[in-house]
């Protein structure tokens, strides 16, 4: 279980970006996919060569931010319909990890990686790693939120809730778009780095589907902790990744079959979605935003005053 903690906190970098494109952007971004595999790849190809921890997990991190680059291009000079952007970036990637990698699968076990003092010293999966994992999220978590309260980050926000008054205003809505999934795909990036090294190899297949994980966590998070405010919502969606990772790890101790892990996957998103329709879910949401609204002004007046308004009564009747 403390495993499925911190590959939670691991994978809360992913969350993070599938909720600036997503939520933040209003960008249906499919390139996940495919930007974690790439991540994953140029970091396993580096160490693999003997390359330094550091400039590998970098450009994981580079990687991410390519790939979300070329889908940018794609939707705002190519004009491209957003989805099919993300499909044709997330199907070119597939083959440019096979010719990163050079084959479907590199190992990592005899070479140094970030997580090599923690693993020879008995600490993954351990309080001590999810305490380590923990301290990094929150770093990311800051600095995300600070990010977007930047005016680069309010350009992100607006062009997000309404592209034509953005525009209207002097935002320059496509190269927001490209910023925004540069940076969401470069922390995928970032993550399957970070997990490449944390298992000890990178493969081809490890980024697909991983889009349903992704919406899940944010769905799931936001589902629990609802709020407009950026600083509870980023929250929110870590805690959702990590709940995810632990209903997938109860799911394996009752005993089901890691092949059925997909078909798990897909039902988490589903009762995430129908959970905030449901009775007592929904009469919460509503308590809730009552409480957060202000009072409405008496803009109707006392009645006698609408009588003398109308003409109905005189001045002093």
């Amino acid at each position: 279980m403390l495993g499925a903690i911190d590959l939670g906190l691991i994978y809360g970098l992913m969350a993070l970006g599938v909720y600036l494109t997503f939520r933040i952007l209003d960008f249906p971004d499919l390139t996940v996919d495919g930007s974690f595999t790439t991540g994953a790849a140029l970091t396993a190809t580096h160490l693999a060569a003997g390359g330094n921890p550091v400039v590998a997990t970098l450009l994981g991190f580079c990687g991410g931010l390519a790939a979300g680059a070329i889908t940018g291009l794609l939707s705002t000079k190519g004009r491209i319909y957003p989805l099919l952007a993300g499909i044709l970036t997330q199907i070119a990637l597939y083959s440019i990890n096979l010719r990163i990698m050079g084959k479907a699968n590199v190992p990592l076990l005899r070479s140094k990686t970030l997580m090599t003092p923690l693993r020879s010293n008995g600490m993954l999966a351990t309080w001590a790693s999810i305490a380590i994992f923990a301290a990094m999220i929150v770093v990311f978590i800051l600095v995300l939120d600070w990010f977007l309260s930047t005016d680069m980050g309010f350009g992100l926000r607006a062009t997000g809730d309404n592209e034509s008054m953005a525009r209207a205003n002097g935002i320059n809505t496509d190269a927001m778009k490209i910023v925004g999934l540069s940076l969401s795909n470069g922390l995928v990036g970032l993550a399957g780095s970070l997990i490449a090294q944390y298992q000890g190899f990178a493969d081809i297949g490890m980024g697909i589907g991983l889009i349903v994980a992704g919406l899940a966590s944010v769905i799931i998070g936001t589902a629990i902790l609802n709020s407009s405010l950026v600083v509870v919502a980023t929250i929110a969606v870590v805690l959702g990744s990590l709940l995810y990772r632990v209903i997938i790890q109860v799911a394996l101790m009752v005993g089901l079959d890691p092949n059925d892990m997909k078909l798990v996957s897909a039902v988490i998103v589903v009762l995430a979605l129908l959970l905030p329709r449901w009775g007592v879910v929904s009469r919460m949401r509503a308590r809730r935003r009552a409480r957060g609204l202000p009072a409405e002004p008496d803009i109707i007046g006392p009645l006698e005053d609408r009588d003398q308004a109308s003409g109905l009564v005189g001045p002093g009747a």
